[in-house]
């Protein structure tokens, strides 16, 4: 049985590399709106070490390229721009 908090396996499957919340949700058998929780709360663990960093690829539009969404840490459902409702997922990976 692993030990280790889903948590602290996100954090660590973002250390290996870019993700995004669909493939941490069927990494790790979460819904992809649990899975930006967890990120949120890596993004917070991240910050208050001073050796790594959160990056965020943000949402963006496969219409008109807009990525200017308020939040990206979101699954956004259309776009504000064209209302496309084909939406690129944010990616995730922490740095250090």
């Amino acid at each position: 049985m692993e030990s280790r908090t889903t948590r602290e396996r996100i954090a660590d499957a973002l250390r290996e590399g870019p993700e995004t919340p669909s493939s941490l949700a069927e990494a790790f058998e979460v819904t992809p709106h649990a899975a930006l929780g967890h990120v949120e709360h890596v993004a917070q663990s991240v910050r208050s070490a001073a050796d790594e960093e959160l990056l965020v690829r943000p949402p963006e539009c496969r219409e008109c390229g807009f990525s200017g969404f308020d939040d990206p840490l979101n699954l956004p459902s259309r776009c504000p721009e064209c209302k496309h409702e084909g939406i690129e997922e944010p990616a995730f990976v922490v740095e250090d």
